[in-house]
């Protein structure tokens, strides 16, 4: 088997394992739920991650408010990291660690859902932004690999993908992104 059969098989196992695991979708309805439930009461959902976590919070917040498989009205999602003049002066002021943090208390308000990618689920500014979200009686959902690191302990639902190979790691969440996506529309508008 050449690397590139490798790969693939290896990302067909991961998914495979999530397939077969009740609890972890059983988690995943939760955080329809908690979405629907979030976006029903006039909340937004915020979105967070670094390096191709941010490339998935973006492409996901984009699929809620833009729209995912029909015409709907827009629902209230945002990344986080999207404006980078607030992102490099925060970094910069205060430091990295915070500035998902400071947008999370700038934009948040009870009742509201942050949604944070981590692959190692210990990734700083994520962990801030979910401290400050508790603080400010927010929904957190983790999308994380195998152990959910730090943000295990803060997240109302964890998604913990079966796996400690980043790039595996990152195309299970982009499945389970686009499932909760799915999932919202189809049942708010469907």
């Amino acid at each position: 088997m050449n690397r590139i059969q490798q790969a693939i098989q290896e990302s067909i196992e991961v998914k495979q394992q999530i397939l077969n695991d009740s609890a972890l979708l059983s988690s995943l309805e939760k955080a329809v739920d908690i979405c629907i439930a979030t976006l029903k009461n006039n909340g937004k959902i915020l979105f967070c991650g670094n390096g191709g976590s941010a490339a998935d919070a973006q492409h996901l917040a984009a699929e809620l408010s833009g729209r995912f498989y029909f015409d709907r009205p827009p629902l209230n999602a945002e990344a986080l990291h999207v404006n980078t003049s607030f992102l490099t002066a925060v970094a910069n002021d205060y430091s990295y660690d915070e500035v998902f943090a400071r947008m999370t208390r700038a934009q948040g308000h009870v009742g509201d859902t942050i949604i944070g990618l981590s692959t190692s689920g210990n990734s700083p500014n994520v962990v801030r932004a979910f401290d400050v979200a508790k603080e400010l009686k927010m929904n957190t959902i983790a999308f994380t690999g195998k152990g959910g690191g730090k943000m295990r302990e803060q997240a109302d639902v964890l998604l913990n993908v079966p796996s400690g190979d980043t790039p595996r790691i990152q195309e299970s969440h982009i499945l389970l992104g686009h499932l909760l996506c799915e999932l919202v529309e189809s049942r708010m508008f469907g």
